[in-house]
């Protein structure tokens, strides 16, 4: 039995350890949070590749209007040369599933740099043949041929087209929303390849990356199939061989915002079903 001389509990110290100890734990969730939130959204930036000189909505490609990486369509005319890619589902989502591989790192380099390679893109319009350069865009290449390589691009939509301002079929996002990558970026190269200007003329017949921003490059890729004004923030790493009437044919079929501004998803979905490549 307590006497008076009988130390007591320190029952209100406890509570208020334990009450401050619930304060910094909540602090602390609050705080992991608004991390994740923050990454979320820098994530979602970085893989908002584009094509185009300016940012809207979160990317962009010059001569029309894209969708940003959220919510919606995001409107310009064609003569402010500025577009943001799509965040929206493809027409063609109901495509077979490709392998939507990821990876952290870019694959070192294992191509031959003296060589070329010849890339069949065989598609559900038909076959598209690339030859790629790696004398004037190594890292690039080594990229491409490491992914075809992987199967990355086999069962892959092409989920934009522009009819208007600027000629491109742009393909290489295994989610095909636009805002899908491999999981890892790399540097630009060859941007002097049309010039310095602002605005340079990537002709007809020319491969290029998509971006988000300077060195942002990952999968996504774009096929020139008329000769289209763009600054010259794209990697060029190829030609088109062969097909150029089956992207042509695509074109024709027009996009499904062709009554507005020419600029969408293929009216007639594009999937790439097998992409493979061979050194020559």
């Amino acid at each position: 039995m307590a006497t008076k001389d009988t130390p007591k509990p320190h029952k209100p110290a406890l509570s208020k350890d334990k009450e401050k100890r619930q304060r910094q734990l909540a602090q602390l969730k609050y705080e992991r949070q608004l991390k994740a939130r923050a990454e979320a959204v820098r994530k979602a930036r970085r893989n908002a590749l584009v094509i185009g000189g300016a940012v809207l909505a979160g990317a962009l490609i010059a001569g029309g209007v894209w969708w940003g990486t959220g919510s919606g369509k995001k409107s310009v005319s064609a003569d402010q040369a500025t577009a943001t890619p799509s965040a929206k589902p493809s027409a063609s989502a109901t495509a077979p599933k490709n392998n939507g591989k990821q990876w952290k790192t870019a694959p070192p380099m294992t191509i031959d740099t003296a060589a070329k390679y010849d890339i069949t893109v065989k598609t559900n319009r038909g076959v598209v043949d690339l030859q790629l350069n790696p004398a004037v865009a190594p890292v690039t290449v080594n990229s491409f041929v490491f992914l075809t390589d992987q199967d990355y691009f086999n069962n892959v939509t092409c989920h934009r087209l522009t009819t208007s301002g600027i000629y491109v079929l742009q393909c290489g996002d295994p989610t095909g929303t636009g805002s899908g990558g491999p999981g890892y970026s790399f540097k630009d190269e060859n941007l002097k390849a049309f010039g310095t200007g602002s605005t340079v003329t990537y002709p007809a017949g020319t491969v290029a990356m998509a971006n988000s921003g300077p060195n942002t490059n990952g999968s996504q890729f774009f096929l020139v199939y008329k000769d289209s004004p763009l600054p010259p923030s794209y990697t060029p790493f190829g030609t088109i061989t062969g097909g150029m009437n089956v992207l042509d044919a695509i074109a024709a079929a027009g996009s499904d915002n062709s009554n507005q501004t020419g600029d969408g998803h293929p009216k007639e979905s594009v999937i790439m079903q097998t992409v493979t490549a061979a050194k020559v």
